[in-house]
């Protein structure tokens, strides 16, 4: 099954050797560096490359020469985006450039003062959202739901970088308390948002085709989401050329109490940004649990 273990590579170290190099010499810079850490990935780290070929090559139907390629592109592009995070985390918002698609998706959402519930996935940059979104004067604040195992020392280790406070995090908890908590930060016309595509040994999935073969999905985000009565809205925040990106908000078709359904148009819409941006899918594990087989 596409579970993921809740282990991302790199460490508080390797950041820091990061941070160093943008603040004293640029963001370029760090991006050069980046050739030799994605080399050693390209290299060494034969279970993400397995992993991220097979996405390439059985589920894209690239060529194995190409797939072979995109393989390092992948990592080099996850490379910059953790760069770019980290620079404007630390005030170098004004070095990037973003445009909107679907923005008024968002001021619509927000103006029925009933918050609403956003759906990303590990593609592109979501976290930085927030900084760009500011720049609009929406009054808005983001709740991202999440796990004890994804709220690893690197995070806190960023969020230390910040110069104005993050997004707020919800913790999930065994006793369900974590359901009061967005109930009360939906009361509040605050966002609450979920990554719809890796869930934990233990918890509840469901599957659905993706790319042309079966995968399986947490089931908290669309269950809680088709049950809530509020707006849902698909967000992505996609890396283009230099220092560009480009957010995508797509209100979704939600009927009470079907997560099925609500998974099924997910899954379309993230399809449909994995064929502009194939180089931005960021799951480095046997999502389609297809490699022992």
């Amino acid at each position: 099954m596409s579970k993921w273990d809740g282990k991302s590579k790199g460490t508080v170290l390797g950041y820091r050797i990061f941070v160093f190099l943008i603040q004293k010499m640029g963001i370029r810079s760090a991006y050069g560096l980046l050739y030799f850490v994605a080399s050693y990935y390209f290299l060494f780290l034969k279970k993400s490359n397995s992993a991220i070929f097979y996405y390439f090559n059985q589920r894209l139907e690239f060529s194995r020469f190409k797939s072979r390629k995109m393989v390092f592109r992948s990592y080099y592009t996850f490379g910059q985006t953790i760069i770019d995070k980290i620079s404007i985390s630390a005030g170098m918002r004004n070095k990037f450039t973003y445009e909107f698609d679907g923005i008024e998706v968002l001021k619509n959402l927000l103006a029925a003062k009933k918050g609403g519930v956003l759906i990303s996935a590990h593609v592109g940059n979501f976290e930085i959202a927030e900084h760009f979104l500011g720049d609009i004067n929406l009054d808005f604040s983001i709740n991202l739901v999440t796990t004890d195992l994804e709220h690893s020392a690197i995070k806190n280790y960023l969020e230390s970088l910040a110069q104005k406070p993050s997004v707020k995090f919800i913790i999930i908890k065994d006793d369900l308390s974590h359901i009061f908590e967005i109930n009360a930060a939906l009361a509040n016309n605050e966002l609450v948002c979920f990554t719809g595509d890796r869930y934990f040994e233990g918890t509840k999935s469901l599957s659905e085709e993706m790319l042309g073969q079966e995968a399986h999905f947490p089931a908290g985000p669309f269950l809680i989401a088709s049950r809530l009565k509020v707006p849902v809205v698909f967000v992505y925040v996609m890396k283009e050329h230099n220092l560009h990106y480009h957010l995508y908000a797509r209100e979704a078709t939600v009927k009470h109490r079907d997560e099925k359904g609500l998974l099924k148009e997910y899954v379309q819409s993230v399809e449909t940004i994995l064929q502009k941006y194939p180089l931005q899918w960021f799951n480095y594990f046997d999502f389609w649990n297809q490699l022992k087989k």
